[in-house]
């Protein structure tokens, strides 16, 4: 007698990752709030965007993570698991920056040894990175050595999670080369010490509307911001490719929507290395000069020119066959 096959085990969320990031999107609305109820400004900017940027930031990132960890094959217990840690020490970190906007003071970079509350939380904050930094290159690690999906999908995850460790070095690197003591006024009129910034040329710029990055000198936030979402931009390209494969014969190739993606990779791992390369000469981003437009232009010419020739050969091949195929008989 015949049975019917059990259906395929469709992988669930990873659920720390997951409340994770279901409480940075809370966080989220809170500055909001704080945004629209608290004109109070530290550095020049208000005070609760800070933690905005940071839960939005990570919370879409955890979610990303929640869905990518449980279709691992290789290592998926190693991986959820510091995926865990991942998840708490955000919160951890997270929770620290917002502390310390409510209070109005600054939260990295603080060396005030007089604030019993800085003093706590200054150890969330210096090892919360350092932590986050390992447990996403164990995670990275674990997706490069193994397929998560079809081509175009592996080359997505595996290109933008390697984007997403250079993210996270980015600061680590600025932190570690750049020293930039100084006092700064927080919001509450009080003088802060602090042994770094996020600047180059300008260690507390910022300006740029939306992102308020520095638009007097370089921020390392930009390369940092665009390594880390790398990854959504690439697996929604995979998306939608795979979506338009049933409307175009010629996308209909795995091998095609894989070489399209990873054309987009190179293109998006080109503009992470020229803003990173911009902001470390100490120019804005919203003021690029001509070895930066130039820069741009052949990391720009050299991706359309490699989806140029894979979208023709794709083309000219699905021209070429066979509108029906032979039967085995004949």
């Amino acid at each position: 007698m015949a049975t019917t096959p059990a259906p395929a085990r469709v992988p669930g969320r990873h659920r720390p990752l997951l409340v994770c990031s279901g409480l940075m999107a809370s966080l989220v609305l809170v500055c909001g709030v704080g945004l629209a109820v608290d004109d109070r400004l530290l550095l020049g900017e208000p005070v609760w965007y800070k933690p905005l940027k940071f839960a939005f930031a990570f919370g879409l990132y955890a979610a990303t993570l929640s869905w990518l960890l449980p279709r691992l094959v290789k290592g998926r217990r190693l991986a959820r698991w510091f995926g865990t840690v991942f998840a708490v020490t955000v919160v951890a970190e997270v929770g620290a920056v917002t502390a310390q906007a409510a209070r109005g003071t600054v939260s990295h970079f603080n060396a005030d040894r007089t604030d019993p509350v800085t003093l706590a939380l200054t150890p969330v904050l210096t090892f919360g990175v350092m932590v986050i930094v390992i447990a996403q290159l164990v995670i990275g690690v674990a997706v490069l050595v193994q397929r998560t999906g079809g081509p175009a999908l592996d080359r997505a995850v595996r290109a933008g999670t390697g984007l997403a460790v250079v993210g996270m070095l980015i600061p680590v690197f600025w932190m570690v080369t750049e020293i930039n003591e100084r006092t700064v006024t927080d919001a509450n009129g009080h003088a802060v010490p602090l042994y770094q910034g996020h600047g180059i040329g300008d260690p507390d710029g910022n300006g740029m509307p939306l992102t308020h990055w520095s638009v007097t000198g370089g921020d390392f936030r930009v390369p940092h911001f665009f390594a880390l979402h790398g990854i959504q931009v690439l697996l929604v390209l995979a998306a939608v490719l795979a979506a338009l494969a049933a409307r175009h014969a010629w996308l209909r190739s795995e091998r095609v929507q894989a070489r399209l993606v990873g054309s987009a990779a190179f293109g998006y791992t080109g503009l992470v290395a020229v803003v990173t390369w911009q902001a470390g000469r100490g120019q804005s981003f919203a003021h690029p000069d001509a070895a930066t437009l130039a820069a741009l232009a052949a990391v720009l010419l050299i991706t359309a020119a490699t989806v140029a020739v894979t979208i023709g050969t794709a083309r000219r091949a699905a021209r070429l066959a066979p509108a029906w195929p032979m039967s085995a008989d004949r």
